[in-house]
This record gives C-alpha cells, structure tokens and sequence, in this order.
C-alpha cells in the first residue's frame, strides 16, 4: 500500500523534498534591520509625542528620571503580565480576538514608553533649548538604534523600554 500523494511521489523523484529550507538566514542582517527599526520607531513615535503631548512627554520624562528602577520593575512585572494574559488568551482559542488587539496595543505603549525613556536620556546628554526637541530626538533614537546594534546593548535597551513602559502604565495604572 503507496501513503504517498501522488505530488509528494513525484516531488522526490525529482531529487528533492520539494522544501527549501535555505532561507538566507542572516544574522548581521538582522540585527541591523532590528537597529534601523529601533532608531525609526523612536524617531517617528518621539516626534509624534512631542508635537501632540510635549507636556506628557515631559511628566514622564521626569518620573523615568526620578524613579528608575522603580519605573523599570513595573514595567518589567507589567511585561510579564501581559505575555501571561497574552498566552492564556490565545490558548483559550476564542481569545485570540481579544489576544491580538491587546498585544498590539501593549506593543504601542511599548513604543511610547520606550521613546520617552530615551528622550530622558537624550536631554540629560545634549539639554534642549526651550520647546526644541530635534536634537533629543535624534539622540535617543541614536541611542536605541545603536544599542540594539551591539549584542549586550540590547539587554541595555530593553531595560531602558522596560522603565520608559512602566512610566507610562504607573501613570495610567497607579
């Protein structure tokens, strides 16, 4: 008795499996894929909070400087909860409706917190003048493009996403 399909049959008559598994996996691309989409997501989503929000931006600037570490452990603890809630959705089948816009909206407020972290950095390195943001803003998305770029750097940089995270849900939270 032949379990093969009839495709599959002629698939490895001809040679192959008909699966290519050569991807072009490339690491170095990758991280600096990773680094150019750092530096452009701080960039784009610091420059869009500084034109909606400047006053926000500068409150949580503040509590990401006056707390770190307490900023980094909530959103650290925040993290956690969400991917526990995010996998115990998606587990249940029918909570993927809700799974995916929540993780979405998790990885916005990522983005946020992450954006003004590096800004409270960016100021205390270079100042800004009065309401001038573009020299901040280019040094924090600087900074987050090049710590991502180096491999311990990202460890770095997920702990300054994790303060600038918990910033923001401390405000919005607690």
């Amino acid at each position: 008795m032949n379990l093969q399909s009839p495709v599959s049959e002629l698939l490895l008559q001809m040679g192959g499996s008909g699966i290519d598994v050569n991807v072009g996996a490339n690491p170095i691309g990758n991280v600096v894929g990773s680094a150019i989409g750092a530096f452009v997501t701080t960039l784009v989503v610091g420059a869009i909070l500084v034109a909606v929000a400047p006053a926000y931006v500068e409150r949580m600037m503040d509590t990401v400087v006056d707390e770190p570490v307490g900023s980094f452990v909530y959103g650290l603890v925040c993290l956690v909860g969400v991917i526990l809630v995010t996998i115990i959705l998606v587990i249940t089948i029918i909570g993927i409706l809700v799974a995916v816009p929540f993780a979405i909206l998790a990885a916005l407020i990522w983005s946020v917190g992450a954006a003004i972290a590096y800004l409270a950095i960016a100021e205390r390195l270079v100042g800004r003048d009065g309401d001038e943001w573009a020299k901040p803003l280019l040094v924090a998305a600087a900074l987050n493009g090049a710590l991502t770029l180096t491999g311990i750097g990202g460890l770095v940089a997920f702990g300054i996403g994790a303060a600038g995270f918990g910033a923001v849900l401390k405000d919005r939270l607690g």
